[in-house]
């Protein structure tokens, strides 16, 4: 039996009618929507987006300034640029950098010590863009590099700016050197705000001039507007502003004179400096060894760096402002002018000198056995006796000597234009008890000043500080900071600006105490323990030798310098200035470990003073190096 099948085809079609209406509705408020969004992105955020799309199109290319030069007095150049190609690899845009700096030895000659470099920058570089792994590049090489392009994206030439030191080595102390940005340097350019004006530059002064000066020798970035394509490649320049090149350094310096004053030194090490006393310009600046900058221009390699870091020699120590060392005898000049001016002594004040001076139970020694018998203020400093200024010594009292040195600057920095300088010590009750821990340590015995009044003890000075001890005496007691920048030229608009005298102060001096202490001073170049190196002088000049120990010696013991091994050897110093009736110029040299000051250092100041008084070069002979003497130059020097 079959039954009708019954449909309600009515009710169905109602249904479809219902979600067609609904598919439709929903599909046009989509359209509606997306109709919507169309038009508030193409009307409503028009400008907006055409901005960032006009963005997208434009680079901003930081341009890098020329950097200053540096000169010395004369316009002898000291520091310049000279354009090269350098071959660099943008680390973000190559995947594998072993692999293509491999494949670059096929095309540009890549050496070992390209390679330590260039991972040297890259684990201390932050944020650099590009990196050389080769620099300085032939005509050739730069050829045959553009026409294997297509084989290394993410490597490109690059014509750059580099740093010369046309004399290498000589005044390296001086002019410092320029090396890569790390992230200390960053620290300090955001710390100084100047950060933006370093977009684009990748070196900066890390010592001597270069650093002291980084921010007039730098000058100021420009920016290039660059439409790129798709790729990133440039395709016209559609706006510049042009960078500023840095400003001009010239300095006192003059590198005639450091160049004699270096090789004067031969093989030793020290440091000398010398100022001239009305103005506290320097003239010669020695610290030896020294270092070539040249090394660090290209990012210095680790084999190079390893050999100046660990050298015993220290290359990279600035003696002259950062060695500290006793004076010895050469602070027997301002020992007497203290004496004078607290009234301890008269120029008359005279001792019987037997060769040592009992205190407390010990015998301090002098440096002649037998001593120098009748010894008056003057020959005290002529003939340098030990036992004279260790009873001044204990005269005076440590309170009394420590006051009136610290007027002549000593164990305070000088202020030079310089940075790294170190303090010194001038030793006091006071620095004893901040310098110590243990109570038993911060007690100040009186035995302990008398080595003070020699240069020995605790004292301990840098060469800046004696060369401007000895200025500010040969100047009348008025202290000028010592500098070495002369003055600083705009090298666009041409405008100089100078570094004008600063005088710090005047020491309230005695004019016929002042007159004395340089007679004495005379003395010592004339019949005293600077005889011999300053006989047949065209000029009058006044000194004084220093003998400075470097280990102490047992009682009773005597020094021989044949028996000591050479780092344990005295130190050398002489103090000077010239000429005795208007000083032009005063210094203070040092030679560690070399032994007498009259044998070695006081020849070094003679041929300073000659060649920068009468223009006289020294003789080809080597100074400085002699290792023996006749027994009567043997006795003058043990007075040191």
């Amino acid at each position: 039996m079959k039954y009708a099948e019954l449909k309600d085809y009515e009710r169905e079609l109602y249904y479809f009618r219902l979600r067609v209406g609904f598919a439709g509705v929903v599909v046009l408020v989509a359209f509606g929507l997306l109709l919507a969004r169309f038009f508030h992105l193409q009307v409503v955020l028009h400008d907006t987006y055409a901005s960032k799309a006009e963005e997208n199109r434009i680079s901003i290319v930081p341009i890098a300034p020329n950097r200053g030069l540096i000169l010395d007095r004369n316009g002898v150049l000291l520091a310049r640029n000279y354009a090269a190609y350098t071959l660099e690899i943008f680390p973000a845009k190559v995947k594998d950098l072993e692999r293509t700096i491999q494949e670059l030895e096929s095309v540009v000659e890549v050496q070992a010590k390209d390679r330590s470099r260039f991972r040297k920058l890259l684990a201390e570089t932050r944020n650099a863009e590009s990196l050389p792994i080769r620099t300085r590049l032939t005509d050739e090489e730069v050829a045959r590099f553009a026409a294997n392009r297509y084989r290394f994206p993410g490597v490109e030439i690059k014509a750059r700016l580099f740093r010369q030191y046309p004399f290498g080595g000589t005044a390296s102390h001086v002019v410092g050197y320029i090396g890569r940005i790390n992230a200390r340097d960053q620290e300090k350019l955001d710390e100084l705000d100047v950060e933006s004006n370093y977009r684009g530059t990748d070196f900066i002064g890390k010592a001597g001039i270069e650093a002291s000066y980084q921010q007039e020798l730098h000058g100021t970035t420009g920016f290039e507007q660059v439409e790129i394509d798709a790729a990133g490649r440039g395709i016209r320049t559609l706006a510049r502003t042009s960078a500023r090149a840095g400003n001009n350094v010239t300095l006192t310096l003059d590198i005639r004179l450091q160049e004699v004053a270096e090789a004067a030194f031969g093989a030793h090490r020290g440091a000398l400096v010398a100022i001239e006393p009305s103005s506290g310009g320097v003239l010669a600046f020695v610290s030896r060894p020294g270092y070539d900058p040249n090394l660090f221009v290209d990012g210095i390699d680790p084999q190079s760096w390893a050999e100046l870091n660990n050298s015993p020699d220290r290359p990279l120590n600035n003696r002259a402002i950062a060695g500290v060392y006793p004076p010895g005898s050469t602070f027997k000049p301002f020992m007497a002018m203290a004496a004078l001016e607290l009234g301890k002594r008269t120029p008359k004040s005279a001792i019987n000198d037997p060769g040592f001076f009992e205190f407390g139970g010990r015998r301090f020694r002098d440096s002649k056995p037998g001593g120098h018998g009748h010894v008056d203020l003057y020959k005290s400093i002529v003939k340098s006796s030990d036992t004279y200024y260790y009873m001044l010594a204990n005269d005076m009292g440590i309170d009394a000597i420590a006051g009136f040195m610290k007027q002549f600057g000593f164990g305070a920095r000088s202020g030079i234009d310089l940075e790294g300088e170190a303090k010194g010590v001038l030793p006091s009750p006071a620095w004893k008890k901040e310098r110590f821990r243990r109570p038993e340590q911060q007690k100040w015995y009186a035995g302990e000043t008398i080595s003070i009044g020699i240069g020995q003890g605790y004292n301990a000075y840098t060469p800046i500080q004696l060369a401007l001890a000895v200025a500010t005496l040969a100047a009348n007691g008025e202290m000028y900071r010592p500098r070495l920048a002369s003055h600083v030229d705009n090298a666009r608009t041409g405008e100089r600006r100078y570094a004008e005298p600063a005088l710090v102060q005047r020491i309230p001096l005695k004019p016929e105490n002042v007159e004395f202490v340089k007679r004495a001073m005379a003395g010592v170049n004339s019949e005293g323990t600077g005889a011999r190196a300053f006989a047949g002088a065209q000029y009058t000049s006044g000194g004084k030798t220093g003998t400075a120990q470097v280990i102490g010696m047992k009682q009773g013991e005597k020094y021989d310098e044949q028996k000591v091994a050479e780092r344990f050897k005295d130190h050398a110093l002489f103090i000077a200035f010239a000429p005795l009736e208007s000083p032009k110029i005063a210094l203070a040299v040092l030679v560690e470990n070399s032994g007498f000051g009259a044998r070695y250092a006081a020849p070094i100041a003679r041929t300073v003073l000659d060649y920068y008084l009468l223009g006289k070069l020294p003789e080809a002979k080597p100074l400085a190096d002699s290792a023996t003497a006749a027994q009567d130059e043997q006795d003058e020097e043990e007075s040191d």
